[in-house]
């Protein structure tokens, strides 16, 4: 089924953003495995931490454990990146469990101020030169910076293997333009979610953190019917 007719398909009751996320999962599931057998995945999870966050923020620390449940068996490390206030950026250490995601992200407020999404393409690079990072996730609701100058990072990430998966709160027309390039020539994907909705930010959260880990198969190896959901949507 096309996107358009999946829209078409829709009920009364769901959303343009539900369509958006089994087109997100059918193409991350395209993408293939990203990393050798044996390999430890590397997932870099980006969030705008400015003060229009405040809801998604918290909704994110709530589901930061789906991530985790979706690997059985495959290894994976996470390094959670924020920004807020005024020119503050910061990364965590990389960790490999929930519980201690759980903790960095607890201890993290929202404040006000701009878009700094050149920093979180900058940083990713730069770790990717240490060790391949195999997925930037980010989740954000506004662009603020300079486009060609982003879409030109993101390009150098997607040559790199390193795709970026946005998910975008909302739909403000100007981030959604920016923030689908960012996913087109980095190789990544985009989808909308709603924040009154966290069953689709998990499913999204999941589909990722599988391929990052080990593609297809370490969704196969689920056995929630979460997974189940996603699978019959893969085809």
């Amino acid at each position: 089924m096309s996107n358009s007719d999946r829209r078409k398909a829709l009920t009364p009751g769901e959303s343009d953003a539900s369509a958006d996320v089994a087109a997100f999962i059918a193409k991350v599931s395209a993408i293939g495995t990203p990393k050798a057998v044996g390999e430890q995945g590397r997932l870099l999870f980006a969030l705008d931490a400015t003060m229009s966050r405040q809801p998604t923020w918290d909704m994110a620390c709530r589901l930061q454990a789906e991530m985790f449940a979706a690997v059985v068996d495959q290894p994976l490390l996470v390094q959670l990146l924020y920004f807020r206030g005024i020119n503050e950026c910061r990364a965590s250490k990389w960790v490999s469990n929930a519980n201690s995601l759980a903790s960095l992200m607890s201890g993290i407020q929202v404040r006000g101020g701009n878009t700094q999404i050149g920093k979180v393409f900058s940083h990713a690079r730069a770790e990717h030169s240490r060790q391949k990072v195999n997925a930037l996730v980010y989740v954000g609701d506004a662009m603020e910076e300079g486009v060609d100058a982003l879409a030109q990072k993101a390009g150098e990430l997607g040559l790199l293997g390193c795709p970026i998966f946005i998910f975008h709160e909302g739909g403000e027309p100007n981030a959604e333009r920016a923030f689908r390039e960012f996913a087109r020539v980095s190789k990544g994907a985009y989808a909308r979610f709603d924040a009154n909705a966290p069953k689709e930010l998990a499913a999204l959260l999941r589909a990722v953190a599988a391929y990052a880990a080990g593609g297809r198969s370490a969704l196969r190896l689920q056995q929630s019917p979460s997974a189940r959901l996603l699978l019959e949507q893969l085809g």
